[in-house]
């Protein structure tokens, strides 16, 4: 069975196409018209091994902001049609990730419910064009869209695109391991019976 999901969403300020593949290969295919964004979407792909191709049009003149919190929504609403009833998945993932000088750990938890904690500080209030701040407005928009307990903590780092590099391939990794199938569960891993 495909998990897979497609979204279109249209609004004033953007209008964002996106498809994810959970059991993919790493494969991405992401125009945003914001390089450093488009650079980590890359990066999440690649290294959850999900496929993703976004395509967005966003009111850039403006600024980043729209277009990056939008395609989180979407990746989030996404997220939780692919992963369906959740029976047989691992629901939590974390990692610790070393980035050069920068140390992260991200942990998860699809349980259903959103909650987002982030305790990172950048030194930088820009990488290039990109606002630092819209790194944790595009993970907020997941995690309140994706349905999912996220933890993003900084240990310590002193570049900017290093400590952005590695949120986004931790939460990679850890979405990777939570969406994974194990073949000892039986049903919705939550004694609840429901997530």
């Amino acid at each position: 069975m495909s998990r897979k999901a497609s979204i279109k969403r249209d609004t004033a300020e953007t209008q964002i196409e996106l498809t994810l593949e959970l059991d993919g290969t790493g494969q991405s295919e992401i125009q945003t018209g914001v390089g450093f964004f488009d650079h980590m979407l890359t990066l999440l792909a690649r290294h959850a091994l999900f496929d993703l191709t976004v395509k967005a049009n966003g009111d850039l003149d403006v600024d980043y902001h729209h277009t990056v919190e939008d395609v989180g929504i979407c990746l989030g609403k996404t997220l939780c049609e692919a992963v369906g009833d959740k029976k047989g998945i691992t629901r939590y993932g974390s990692i610790t990730l070393p980035m050069e000088e920068t140390l992260v750990t991200t942990a998860l938890d699809l349980s259903g419910r959103s909650w987002f904690v982030f305790d990172v500080t950048f030194p930088t209030e820009k990488i290039g064009q990109f606002d630092t701040e819209l790194v944790r407005e595009f993970w907020q928009a997941f995690a309140s869209n994706g349905l999912l307990n996220l933890h993003q903590v900084l240990h310590h780092g002193g570049n900017s695109h290093h400590i952005s590099e590695g949120l986004f391939k931790g939460t990679a990794r850890a979405l990777r391991q939570a969406v994974t199938i194990d073949p000892r569960q039986q049903g919705v891993p939550s004694s609840k019976g429901v997530l």
